[in-house]
C-alpha cells in the first residue's frame, strides 16, 4: 500500500524560483514525440527531504579499506590464488567487463550536457545530444566528412600501442591531442568525451575502434558506410545476445524477443514490449536514463588489475608495503594521487595496456583462477564503492605521490565543499538527487503499475548483498525517521538496487544454492526497464539489424569477448 499523504504531496517549485514548463502535466509527453519521455507517464512524483537523500547516499557509499591496525592504510581484498572468487562481495555471474560495456552502451544513448542538479529539470524541456539509438554515433561522432581528425580514409586514426609492462601487445590508446603551445591533459579525439572517464572504458572505446578497422581491411572494397553497418549489426546483437541476458537473464530477453533469430518470417515477428511503447519512434525514458540503467554504478570494482605482467603502479616494481597491502599490480578505479587510480581525460601510462581476457571470457578464461582469473564485477545491491563518493571530474586534479600511501592521499577531494552550486562528487548523491529533480516516481508506485508486489519496507536494506551482513542492514526508512518520507516510498534507483538484492537473498539461501556465490543479476523490475528500453531502441531503429536483418547473427562472434579477441587478432 503506498502512503497516500506522501503521493499526493504537490511538487514544489524548482529551487531558482517558479516552476518548469510541463510541470504537474498529467499526461506527460503525451506525444511520445521528445528525446526524453516517461515510461510510467500517470504516476506521481515522489518526493524526500533532500537531507534524507544526503543521508542515504552517505550510507550507500561505503568507507575506504584499510588494515584493521591502521585506519589510515589503505588495503584492498587480497587475492587467493586458488579459486576464482576472492571477495563475497564479488558477483559470480557477471565478470567486470560488463560494468564497462554497460558504461559504453549508456554514452552511446544518452548525452544531456544541459541538465543540473541544482534545479529541477522537466523531461519534456531536454535535449538529448545523442541520438536514442544505439547506433554508435558516440564511436562516429559526425562522420568523415564532418570531422576528419578522426579518420584516416575509411579507418579510424589510432592511438599509441600499448604494452602489458613491458611485453607487446595489439591494445591501443585513443588518439589524443598534444598542444605544444598550451601544454595540459592530452584529450582523446573521440565522438564522446566521456569514453575517456577512466583507462577502462577508454580502452573498450579504442577496441571499438580496432573492430571497424579490422573489418575495413577483411571487406576493403566495401565503402564506409556499409563497414559501419556491419560494426553496429555487431555491436548491436552483442547489447542483446550478451549484454542484456548476463545483466538481466535470458528470460526477460526471450519473453521479449520470443521468435527473433529462429528463422521465422519478420510478419510473424513481434516485441513484446509491455511498458515501453511509443508513438512514432523511440524517446529516452527518464525511468531508465535516470534511475534503473545506473544499476551499474553498484557493480563498478574498487580495484582492478589491468594485465598480469603489471607489478608496481607506474613503477616497474611495486614496493614490500603495497605487496603486504594486496596493491601489487592492481589500481583502484579512481585515486586522489596520481597513477594509483585509472582517472581518465588524459593519457595514462604506456604499460597499463588492459589484458582484456581478465575481464570477459575469452578462450576459456573464466574458468581460471589467481591472477589469471576473470575478475568479476560487484554484485548488484544498495552499496557503492567508496571511490565513487569521490568522482574525479568533480574534484581536484590527482597530485604527485608522497609516501607511503594513505586513505587521504587515495581518496579525491571536492573542489570547493561549501559552495552551494557546486554540483556533489560523491555519485550516490548525484542519482538520488537528479531523480528528485526529474520528479521521478517511486519503486513502490512503478512495481505496483506493472502489477508487481512492491516489496516491503522491512526488506529494503541498504548495505552489501553478503549474506552475514544483510539481516544487520539498516533499513531504508531509518534514514528519515522524522518525517517518514521513505515509508512505501522508495526512490526508483535505490529501489532497482534493492529489488535485486532481495531477490538474489531468496535465491542465495534456498536449499542447492551457492550462497555467496549464487549469480546476482537485476531483478524483475529493473530487469525489464532495463531489457524494454534497449530492445526498444533497437527495435524503433529501421536501420538495426532487428528490423532489417531479424534472423541475422555474427558468423563467430558470440559476444563482447569474442568481438574484441577479433579486432586485436
Amino acid at each position: 500500500m503506498i502512503n497516500p499523504a506522501i503521493s499526493a504531496k504537490k511538487r514544489q517549485p524548482a529551487a531558482h524560483g517558479g516552476g518548469v514548463r510541463g510541470d504537474n502535466s498529467v499526461p506527460r509527453s503525451s506525444q511520445f514525440e521528445g528525446r526524453f519521455g516517461r515510461m510510467f507517464r500517470s504516476l506521481p512524483s515522489a518526493e524526500w527531504p533532500k537531507e534524507a537523500l544526503l543521508n542515504l547516499a552517505n550510507a550507500m557509499t561505503s568507507p575506504p579499506e584499510h588494515l584493521e591496525t591502521d585506519p589510515k592504510v589503505p588495503t584492498a581484498a587480497f587475492e587467493d590464488l586458488t579459486k576464482r572468487i576472492h571477495d563475497d562481495e564479488e558477483n559470480a555471474g557477471i565478470a567486470a567487463g560488463y560494468t564497462y560495456l554497460g558504461q559504453f552502451i549508456d554514452h552511446d544513448i544518452t548525452f544531456d550536457p544541459a541538465s543540473s542538479l541544482q534545479q529541477q529539470n522537466d523531461p519534456d524541456a531536454l535535449i538529448d545530444f545523442r541520438t536514442p539509438r544505439l547506433d554508435l554515433d558516440s564511436l562516429y561522432g559526425r562522420g568523415p566528412g564532418d570531422q576528419p581528425f578522426m579518420y584516416v580514409g575509411k579507418k579510424f586514426r589510432l592511438g599509441r600501442e600499448l604494452k602489458e609492462n613491458k611485453t607487446d601487445s595489439a591494445a591501443r590508446d585513443l588518439p589524443r591531442f598534444n598542444d605544444p603551445i598550451n601544454p595540459g591533459p592530452k584529450r582523446a579525439l573521440i565522438g564522446d568525451k566521456r569514453n575517456d572517464e577512466n583507462a577502462i572504458v577508454a580502452q573498450l572505446h579504442a577496441s571499438m575502434l580496432q573492430f571497424h578497422n579490422k573489418l575495413v581491411d577483411k571487406h576493403p572494397d566495401d565503402s564506409f558506410e556499409r563497414i559501419q553497418q556491419r560494426v553496429r549489426w555487431h555491436y548491436q546483437w552483442v547489447v542483446v545476445n550478451d549484454f542484456l541476458k548476463t545483466v538481466c537473464g535470458a528470460e526477460v530477453v526471450e519473453d521479449i524477443l520470443p521468435d527473433f533469430g529462429k528463422k521465422k518470417p519478420i510478419w510473424k515477428l513481434k516485441p513484446n514490449l509491455s511498458i515501453f511503447k511509443w508513438r512514432n519512434d523511440p524517446f529516452m525514458p527518464i525511468e531508465f536514463s535516470a534511475a534503473a540503467y545506473r544499476f551499474g554504478h553498484s557493480m563498478v570494482r574498487p580495484i582492478y588489475r589491468l594485465n598480469t605482467k603489471l607489478d608496481g603502479g607506474d613503477a616497474a616494481q611495486a614496493t614490500e608495503v603495497e605487496r603486504k597491502r594486496g596493491l601489487a599490480g592492481r589500481f583502484f578505479i579512481f585515486a586522489g594521487v596520481q597513477k594509483r587510480g585509472l582517472n581518465g581525460f588524459d593519457e595514462f601510462p604506456e604499460q597499463w595496456a588492459i589484458d582484456w581476457k581478465l575481464f570477459f571470457d575469452i578462450d576459456g578464461s573464466i574458468n581460471k583462477i589467481g591472477i589469471e582469473r576473470v575478475q568479476p564485477a560487484y554484485k548488484i545491491d544498495t552499496s557503492l564503492v567508496n571511490p565513487l563518493g569521490f568522482l574525479p571530474e568533480f574534484s581536484k586534479a590527482p597530485t604527485p605521490l608522497i609516501p607511503p600511501l594513505s586513505v587521504e592521499q587515495l581518496q579525491s577531494k571536492p573542489l570547493d565543499p561549501k559552495h552551494p552550486n557546486v554540483d556533489p562528487s560523491n555519485l550516490a548523491k548525484r542519482n538520488l538527487l537528479r531523480g528528485l529533480a526529474m520528479g521521478l516516481p517511486s519503486g513502490q508506485t512503478v512495481a505496483i503499475s506493472m502489477g508487481l508486489d512492491p516489496i516491503e519496507d522491512k526488506d529494503l536494506r541498504v548495505g552489501k548483498a553478503v549474506l552475514s551482513d544483510l539481516a544487520g542492514n539498516p533499513t531504508l526508512t531509518s534514514f528519515d525517521k522524522d518525517s517518514n518520507s521513505f515509508k512505501e516510498n522508495a526512490p526508483l534507483w535505490y529501489y532497482v538496487l534493492a529489488e535485486a538484492q532481495v531477490e538474489w537473498g531468496k535465491r542465495a539461501t534456498a536449499p542447492g544454492s551457492k550462497g555467496n556465490e549464487e549469480p546476482l543479476r537485476l531483478g524483475t523490475v529493473g530487469g525489464r526497464i532495463v531489457a524494454e528500453t534497449l530492445i526498444g531502441l533497437i527495435w524503433g531503429d529501421r536501420h538495426s539489424y532487428l528490423r532489417q536483418a531479424p534472423n541475422w547473427r555474427p558468423d563467430t562472434i558470440r559476444g563482447m569477448g569474442d568481438l574484441i579477441q577479433f579486432a586485436r587478432s
